[in-house]
């Protein structure tokens, strides 16, 4: 999962938003969808979704924006999408509760929504979502959490001090850290998480990071719980001298991470789920619903890839030159 700036944010909205107030084609599908951001993790599902789109035996519309993790963003595309009456929403929910009555007015407006990455709250999901492409946040935790572990232990760090740039505003990430925690323990169970703050952003989690370093001198690692918040643990690393000293452990493959891991200085370990195979997924269960099928299996799981090696960095770059994993 990614997050970006505001700026960069509102780029995206100006020159990608297809304005649903127009009508559609009337032998195409039109498919309304929302990323929560630009770059990353969200413009690899976005290359997904087009993709997708593009392949299918009929003309699929899509109509997109950025909600920049803004609810009320959301929700007025939502109410443009009704308007526009789409056959179907795709959308990474900005917040499981808060995004709950926009999604409800879909759902009664008879539009099919599915989510991915990011959904609203289990009542919810089960009242007024189609499908819900994801891959397990508590795995995908505890994978990243079993190669710490495997750090630590080599290293003979005992009781190992974490200190964790979060994302903490969807649920997600909550339950990324809670797996990455139950790794930890099983295997390492005098490790202290020291500092828990919010830094996605490149800008913050450098920040974050370095005042997380000046308060907890002795911290062992940082956690990234998703976007660029290892990239910017590992730059803080660099910027103080610190390389050796402390590790990163980061969640969500790019082109920084991808060098940082090929270094291996670091960068220990990234824990990953393709974008690209998300949107395709996510778009397939979208035309499934507005083809009216009956929905199948809720959730519609999504594999988690694990890279931990100085190779397995360089393996990526030369199999992801645009980046988007």
């Amino acid at each position: 999962m990614r997050f970006t700036s505001v700026a960069a944010a509102a780029a995206m909205t100006l020159t990608s938003l297809v304005p649903a107030s127009l009508p559609a084609r009337a032998d195409s599908t039109t498919i309304g969808a929302i990323y929560l951001d630009d770059v990353g993790f969200y413009a690899a599902v976005r290359k997904g979704i087009q993709d997708a789109a593009t392949a299918q035996g009929r003309e699929v519309s899509l109509l997109e924006t950025n909600a920049r993790a803004d609810p009320g963003a959301e929700g007025s595309f939502i109410d443009r999408l009704i308007s526009a009456s789409a056959k179907a929403i795709v959308l990474s929910a900005v917040s499981s509760d808060g995004s709950v009555r926009a999604i409800r007015r879909a759902h009664d407006a008879g539009i099919p929504v599915v989510c991915y990455n990011t959904c609203v709250n289990d009542d919810a999901m089960k009242k007024y979502v189609y499908a819900y492409v994801v891959a397990d946040p508590k795995t995908f935790g505890e994978k990243l959490g079993e190669v710490a572990a495997d750090y630590f232990i080599a290293q003979g760090i005992k009781a190992p001090k974490i200190a964790v740039l979060n994302c903490e505003f969807v649920e997600v990430c909550t339950l990324r850290r809670e797996g990455f925690e139950a790794a930890l323990k099983a295997r390492v169970p005098d490790y202290q998480i020291v500092s828990n703050q919010r830094g996605t952003v490149l800008d913050q989690a450098v920040s974050i990071s370095d005042q997380t370093i000046s308060a907890h001198p002795d911290v062992n690692a940082f956690f990234g719980e998703g976007g660029e918040a290892g990239v910017g643990a590992v730059r803080t690393i660099k910027q103080r001298g610190l390389a050796g000293k402390i590790v990163v452990f980061g969640a969500d493959m790019s082109i920084a991470a991808a060098q940082e891991l090929a270094d291996n200085s670091i960068m220990k370990g990234v824990a990953d789920v393709s974008g690209q195979g998300i949107g395709k997924l996510a778009l397939e269960q979208a035309l499934n619903g507005a083809d009216k099928k009956p929905i199948g299996s809720l959730v519609v799981p999504m594999t988690i890839s694990i890279f931990k090696t100085s190779q397995d960095g360089k393996t990526w770059l030369d199999a992801h030159k645009d980046g988007l994993s």
